[in-house]
């Protein structure tokens, strides 16, 4: 934090003056970092003063990393989680300040530490012994599908900077833009509409020049060859009016509708919504939040998905997913995965062969001629 200095010349015999002003601050450098603990309850147990480790990530011209104690740094601390940021090499009269939290399912901090540290020589890590209880920890409000996530703040102070502040000049205060407010407004007054759409026995009124505006396919279905006359009224039979309706809202707002608890199988549904009709923004917003909501229910309906849609991205996130035997077999036994078998026996396949048939074989505790029965082993 800088404190403002004021310099101001005396004033001199004649009328004119000089007022300036300068401002000293601190020049830091930011960064941070996601630790994500899978298979929380089969890591934990690992014993007093063992630490799992992140992997290292550079701020401020050093390499640091976060260690998690599951049972303690030592045994005063057995009921507590200890978690510390800790740094290799020896940063000495380094300065930062960070912050250590625990993220609840949707990624928003619920319990957070914060520091301010200048390292010294030969001290290596900082943190709390007693972060957290264990059995505190152990709650849905921060385990979620056997995963803990920690995330770290954290700020290295460079050196102080003294600038000069510049006079002030009148300036008009301009305000965002609000054209996706007015385009909403339009859209849900239904003024103006020239296309209509029935979906899922809903109908649903629309703007044909917005619609061509914003996506190539609906160019060519609605105004393609300079088409003249009134527009049709289209039946659209392989969509929930639920997925048409936010496709509108994204359309007319390049955003999408606050829906109340939102599924997976929403974001699918819209993801071929917008793969369909050349929305690419809203294609890769699904695909990042099906990375982001996987689990082991999900995980194989999503990779098949990606397959067909060629979502090449997320067909990676989910083979990182089930890249663990454990959770893969817990995967095996969804109806996704029976799904996946049918509609994508290739990638089957090759979930087989990255695991191998035989280590398969054993984890789900069938024979390998059985295994070699299977039309996608």
């Amino acid at each position: 934090m800088g404190s403002l200095f004021t310099a101001c010349c005396p004033s001199s015999s004649s009328s004119s003056s000089n007022h300036t002003a300068s401002v000293s601050m601190q020049e830091t450098v930011d960064g941070s970092h996601l630790f994500t603990i899978r298979n929380y309850s089969i890591t934990k147990g690992i014993g007093i003063g063992k630490r799992i480790c992140s992997s290292t990530f550079n701020v401020g011209g050093h390499d640091w990393f976060i260690g998690v104690y599951l049972d303690g740094y030592d045994k005063d601390d057995a009921d507590f989680v200890s978690v510390h940021l800790m740094v290799r090499g020896e940063p000495k009269d380094t300065r930062m300040k960070f912050t250590l939290s625990l993220l609840d399912p949707s990624g928003v901090p619920v319990f957070s530490q914060h520091y301010s540290r200048t390292c010294k020589a030969r001290e290596y890590g900082w943190g709390s012994s007693r972060f957290i209880e264990r059995n505190k920890l152990e709650t849905p409000t921060y385990l979620k599908d056997d995963c803990i996530a920690i995330m770290c703040k954290l700020s290295v102070i460079q050196k102080q900077l003294v600038r000069e502040v510049p006079k002030k000049t009148s300036s008009v205060l301009v305000p965002p833009t609000n054209l996706h407010n007015h385009l909403l407004d339009l859209l849900e007054s239904g003024v103006g509409t020239d296309v209509a759409f029935q979906v899922g026995g809903k109908l649903f009124l629309a703007h044909g020049c917005v619609l061509a505006a914003r996506s190539p396919v609906f160019m060519e279905e609605l105004l393609g060859s300079m088409k003249e006359g009134p527009l049709p009224r289209i039946e659209i039979d392989d969509m929930e009016a639920m997925v048409f309706e936010a496709l509108l809202h994204f359309i007319y707002s390049d955003s999408l509708p606050q829906i109340e608890n939102p599924s997976t199988t929403m974001a699918q549904n819209l993801l071929v919504a917008a793969d369909r009709y050349g929305l690419e923004r809203l294609r890769l917003m699904c695909e990042d939040k099906l990375c982001k909501d996987m689990d082991v229910s999900t995980v194989a309906s999503t990779l098949a998905l990606a397959e067909q849609r060629r979502c090449l991205k997320l067909k990676s996130a989910c083979f990182d997913f089930i890249a663990s035997r454990e959770i893969l077999v817990a995967v095996m036994l969804t109806e996704g995965f029976e799904h996946l078998k049918r509609s994508c026996p290739s990638v089957a396949k090759e979930i087989t062969i990255m695991h191998g048939k035989p280590n398969l074989a054993k984890y789900l505790k069938i024979s390998q001629d059985l295994c070699s029965s299977l039309p996608w082993f």
